[in-house]
């Protein structure tokens, strides 16, 4: 019992290391951190007042609010929540994600390589290879990215369950593949279409030797649909939606341009705490031998006729074209392609490379001599361990006191793309009052202020036009004693900020955030996906009762 888990015991043990920093009281300086906390901290709020589905950040943008949260991965928001719902603080359940999916990642790719190469050492050192890597430490600890470094947990996790079923079908492994699947789209969208065309060639390969090809087909099939189906509450309001966001005119501005990486800073890259232009985009000196090493055992599996040397190719190919679409060279490419813009930076693609190197080691590693493996194992784990000792430790700590991400925050804490095209990106200072009387006379009472609702009741002496200090975005609307009235949000001295008019009288307002149809309908499709995935679960769990 004890061999069985001795590996992945190992994993938890080594992979505890790097992560010791987190145990220092504050919240690592990065370049996200802090705002990642007041994003969950709005996220946490929704859920509290019953939003399930949180889209609607009420105190971020100086407090005018922010439709950030609809294009924002959720699931480590969620995961940050349910910590924080079990007492820990909002900065401790931020560290508490990033060292549980560091963790996770690095059991999640142990799985998925000994499946595929049937051998336990070959998996251990992917394992470790996969989340000791230098860009493993740039997002934990340079730029706090969250939901990159959650979503390195599902990549391996879909690959595991797409191997189970090529080898025959099973309730759960069409569960745990479309969950996983799911749970890639949740953890970051940019990663999710980076590892998308892995995933096919992947499922081409399995299609190719498996002997049951169209049981393997319609089981995929009904992984990918059911993956889909369970993130749709997400990503289709997210793509639908986003032409009303500043996205297409921030992400086509050319940013991309000044982040192509130099060749030679995959071999050599100073590590440091610098921005986005300056950080480390190593791969490691490890994974460089490991990749080499393939080279050679790639053709050995050819000329012995072992159908691995495909899978070695075409991952030999991913990982030098990864690396390519990150140079300047590239460029054409990103010009053609215009999707690739929305990733900002083509140096996002490491995280395929890290994955991609970590493999090709293993597949080298397993068809070395039996004889030698456990004592090149041991070399390879210790040198993995001394070569990036210097890269898991944190610059320096924040130290805020709990109310000042509770509280109003004074950024949208993106770079403005998720801002109202009608809107200016960023406000720039706090508003007076909740709603003010623009032109007329009224006097103006609170009466309730949740995230997506706001009720007050107005006096007006006269016919007022009345300024609600919110930011617009389809799913507001106001009622005026129960009955819709007409928004006006292109106000010049108002940019994006809700106007209307009250005709003279008492009136009691209400201000709702509601789910527009494109957000009704994902929502039903997400829904449906539960359903029929809990009825899968059900069934499972008779026939194991039977």
């Amino acid at each position: 019992m004890f061999k069985k888990y001795l590996f992945p015991l190992l994993i938890v043990l080594i992979s505890v290391v790097p992560l010791m920093d987190l145990l220092k009281p504050g919240l690592p300086l990065t370049h996200d951190g802090q705002d990642h906390v007041a994003r969950i901290a709005n996220f946490y709020q929704n859920l509290l007042e019953g939003n399930i589905i949180p889209r609607w950040a009420g105190n971020l943008n100086w407090g005018y609010g922010h439709p950030i949260l609809e294009f924002l991965y959720p699931l480590p928001s969620y995961f940050a929540s349910l910590f924080h719902f079990v007492g820990f603080t909002l900065v401790d359940s931020v560290k508490l994600v990033f060292g549980v999916s560091f963790v996770l990642s690095g059991l999640a790719m142990y799985l998925f390589v000994k499946e595929l190469l049937n051998d336990k050492k070959a998996a251990l050192l992917a394992s470790l290879l996969y989340i000791i890597a230098p860009y493993r430490f740039v997002d934990l600890y340079v730029r706090g990215a969250i939901g990159e470094h959650v979503a390195f947990i599902f990549p391996p996790l879909v690959f595991y369950f797409l191997c189970k079923l090529s080898k025959g079908y099973s309730s759960r492994y069409l569960i745990g593949g479309a969950i996983s699947l799911a749970g890639l789209n949740l953890a970051h969208n940019a990663i999710s279409l980076m590892f998308l065309p892995l995933m096919f060639i992947f499922i081409f390969y399995l299609f190719f030797y498996c002997s049951n090809k169209k049981y393997f087909i319609l089981n995929t099939l009904y992984v990918m649909l059911l993956g889909f189906g369970l993130s749709a509450f997400f990503w289709i309001p997210a793509f639908m939606e986003g032409k009303y966001t500043l996205r297409d005119v921030v992400t086509s501005g050319g940013e991309y341009l000044v982040s192509f990486v130099p060749w030679k800073d995959f071999f050599i890259s100073e590590w440091n705490y610098g921005g986005t232009l300056t950080l480390s985009k190593q791969i490691g000196l490890a994974h460089w031998i490991g990749v080499l090493v393939s080279i050679v055992g790639t053709y050995y599996l050819y000329i012995n006729k072992n159908k691995l040397w495909i899978i070695s190719s075409f991952t030999l190919l991913a990982f030098w074209t990864t690396l390519f679409l990150m140079t300047s060279s590239s460029n054409f490419i990103w010009q053609s392609i215009t999707t690739l813009q929305k990733f900002q930076f083509p140096w996002r693609f490491l995280s395929l490379t890290v994955f991609l190197s970590a493999l090709l080691a293993s597949i080298a590693f397993h068809i070395g001599p039996n004889k030698l493996k456990k004592i090149l194992l041991l070399i390879l784990v210790v040198g993995l361990l001394i070569v990036n000792k210097d890269y898991w430790h944190v610059n320096d700590f924040l130290q805020k006191e709990g109310n000042f991400y509770t509280g109003i925050y004074e950024s949208t804490t993106d770079t403005g793309e998720s801002a109202p095209i009608w809107s200016v990106r960023f406000m720039e200072k706090r508003p007076k009052f909740k709603m003010e009387v623009i032109s007329g006379n009224a006097k103006i009472k609170g009466i309730e202020r949740k995230v997506t609702l706001h009720s007050y009741e107005v006096i007006a002496l006269e016919k007022s036009r009345i300024l609600e200090n919110t930011l617009y975005f389809p799913g507001w609307i106001i009622l005026v004693d129960g009955k819709n009235t007409n928004i006006q949000f292109q106000d010049p001295n108002h940019r994006g900020l809700m106007t209307f008019y009250l005709d003279k009288g008492k009136h009691k307002i209400e201000i709702v955030y509601k789910e527009t149809r494109v957000r009704q309908v994902s929502n039903i499709i997400s829904l449906v996906s539960l359903i029929i995935m809990g009825a899968s679960f059900l069934s499972l769990i008779k026939k194991k009762t039977v």
